[in-house]
């Protein structure tokens, strides 16, 4: 199960903030490169469907119970301002770097990596 929250904003949308852990069997196409947890956030029309924009993207396994790590004011920025609203980062936070990591779109999270000959 994922800890997350969500937060509905004034126009009626919501922001759904999940985390998820990183994947540890060979071959999930969703893992990070370092096999750490990812922070997902996704603006629908509800949370409904923004858990099902997840599911149709191959994350069968996401449910949102309870309200434990809703999105901060800068996350919902991000995404807000993100043209398909669905944007994702490493939760681990380098200590030996001073800027925090960038939000990536979903496609970079969901592609498969390339073996080398």
């Amino acid at each position: 199960m994922a800890a997350g929250g969500f937060c509905k904003l004034p126009d009626g949308n919501v922001v759904v903030a999940l985390n998820l852990p990183g994947a540890t069997t060979p071959g999930t196409s969703w893992a990070p490169q370092d096999d750490g947890s990812v922070r997902v956030l996704v603006l629908a029309a509800n949370r409904a469907r923004a858990l099902t924009r997840l599911r149709n993207l191959g994350m069968r396994a996401i449910y949102l119970r309870g309200n434990a790590a809703p999105p901060t004011l800068d996350e919902i920025t991000a995404v807000l301002h993100h043209p398909d609203g669905l944007i994702w980062r490493t939760s681990a936070v380098c200590p030996a770097s001073t800027t925090p990591e960038l939000w990536h779109p979903i496609r970079a999270l969901l592609r498969r990596p390339t073996v080398r000959v």
